[in-house]
């Protein structure tokens, strides 16, 4: 247990979000966090819901002379992105995060850290819990699975829940305000692969990229991080081309919305060439190391020899799913016009793996411009028709559009200019909130979403900035104050 953590203030929040780190809780895998919170609501004696889907709904009646208030849905997802350092042994269904203070920052041991979105379910809980804050009728809703297809937010059913504002709580920049998001839209893809028995004369190695930093392919996309999967593509293209290289299995990637950190592949060579390919590898390292100086300082390309697999893909079948991964889209497509600073399109191609007669491929489009979304989608699927793969589409989700007359918002701006002597910026954000499909359900509801300021989401890097938490929290409290009447 780090004892530092619950020093922190407010410590009413970081208990709570303590004892988030110390149950697993990966998407999909969320029966344990969804029975703690339940526990929770119960031993405070709230009306406590668990939906058909798995999202729970905790109500908690207005403080006396509250109760003429509109009411609010704190909202909060229960899931986390499990990511690793390679070296790491963890097992996130099994093992609890290891949080520490790190300086100004909480962070975790070679893992992700869970803020995303624990923070906000944390502050949630404090508000239950709490017997000293002034707020009108509150229902907390927790979601399910928000990281790896929203289908809490999808399964949600009208006439569930009862207030009038939605207060998102999964945004990672303390003094801004979000009033909108892009989009989404998952990419799968399938290649046959036909099989040649791995010749003789041919040395066999293992290539590898790996010491990315990765990140949340919405909101990171626009720091140009490399991508893993790409780099590697990108030598295998020349390497087929320069040394008659043949792939025998090949594995990138780990999660739809996480920027490819790690991509392996275990290919053969000509022996008589073996020694010219090893020092092509060190050429393309440092390459990719000057490209990528600033946004990637511990980026490797590495190569080792590795004992001979049985089976390569034939030639035909390597040729069209290199030229195909290496020329699929990757990164920012579009900036937003509307919005200076946004993107508005962007795609991560965040998986490619093989496993028998087949390699697979998945990417996630996302745009606050719908057509621009499916002509996106449209140009993926094109490079991939071409190359004779099997390419579908699914988990699409709407953006949510920006409300310029929003009441929360303006209550929220003249709270935060009260406390802090500044307008919170107004943005949009380049990932897939909830609020999208939440906002369709209850299309009556009045959104906002903010948070603290996190850093690297969706990698082992993540980290949360201990004094936003006390801003993010202190501007919660004030706003549940202010909150108009109905």
């Amino acid at each position: 247990m780090n004892k530092e953590i619950f020093k922190l203030e407010p410590q009413a929040l970081w208990k709570h979000f303590y004892s988030l780190t110390q149950i697993p809780r990966p998407s999909k895998k969320e029966k344990a966090v969804i029975d703690f919170v339940v526990d929770f609501g119960k031993k405070l004696g709230l009306e406590t819901i668990v939906d058909e889907v798995g999202n729970v709904i905790i109500r908690k009646p207005a403080t006396p002379g509250m109760e003429n208030r509109k009411g609010v849905v704190l909202q909060g997802h229960l899931d986390m992105v499990p990511q690793k350092n390679s070296d790491k042994v963890h097992d996130f269904e099994k093992d609890p995060i290891e949080a520490y203070v790190d300086g100004e920052w909480v962070t975790a041991n070679g893992t992700t850290l869970g803020a995303d979105n624990g923070i906000g379910v944390a502050a949630a809980m404090a508000v239950l819990e709490a017997t000293d804050l002034q707020h009108g009728p509150i229902e907390a809703l927790f979601t399910i699975d928000e990281e790896t297809g929203m289908t809490g937010a999808f399964g949600l059913k009208p006439g569930l829940l009862q207030g009038d504002i939605l207060i998102n709580m999964d945004s990672e920049d303390e003094g801004e305000l979000y009033v909108g998001c892009a989009g989404g839209l998952d990419a799968n893809i399938e290649f046959e692969v036909k099989h040649d028995k791995m010749p003789s004369g041919f040395t066999s190695y293992k290539l590898a990229v790996t010491g990315l930093k990765g990140g949340h392919s919405g909101m990171d996309i626009s720091l140009g991080r490399a991508n893993s999967i790409k780099l590697l593509f990108r030598f295998l293209y020349n390497a087929e081309k320069d040394f008659g290289v043949k792939v025998a299995s090949i594995d990138g990637g780990s999660l739809r919305n996480a920027i490819p950190r790690e991509a392996f592949a275990v290919v053969a060579v000509p022996s008589e060439k073996a020694a010219e390919f090893e020092k092509a590898v060190s050429e393309f390292e440092k390459i990719f190391k000057a490209e990528f100086a600033l946004t990637e300082p511990t980026l490797a390309f590495n190569v080792e020899k590795a004992d001979s697999p049985e089976m390569i893909f034939d030639s035909e079948s390597q040729s069209k799913l290199v030229r195909a991964f290496f020329g699929c889209p990757n990164g920012v497509v579009r900036m937003s016009d509307a919005m200076p600073g946004l993107v508005e399109t962007s795609t991560n191609l965040a998986r490619v793996y093989s496993e028998g007669d087949k390699v697979y491929g998945k990417c996630l489009l996302r745009s606050s411009v719908d057509s621009a979304k499916e002509a996106l989608a449209q140009k993926i699927a094109a490079i991939f028709e071409l190359a004779g793969a099997k390419i579908g589409f699914d988990g699409g989700y709407p953006g949510w559009k920006p409300n310029p007359d929003s009441a929360i918002l303006k209550v929220m701006q003249n709270v935060y200019n009260d406390m802090y002597g500044k307008i919170p910026e107004i943005k949009a954000i380049h990932a897939g909130l909830e609020c999208g499909l939440l906002g369709g359900v209850y299309p009556n509801w009045d959104m906002i979403s903010f948070g603290p300021t996190i850093r690297f989401p969706h990698s082992p890097d993540e980290k949360v900035h201990i004094e936003s938490v006390k801003k993010f929290w202190d501007f919660l409290v004030e706003t549940l104050k202010n909150i108009p009447e109905k």
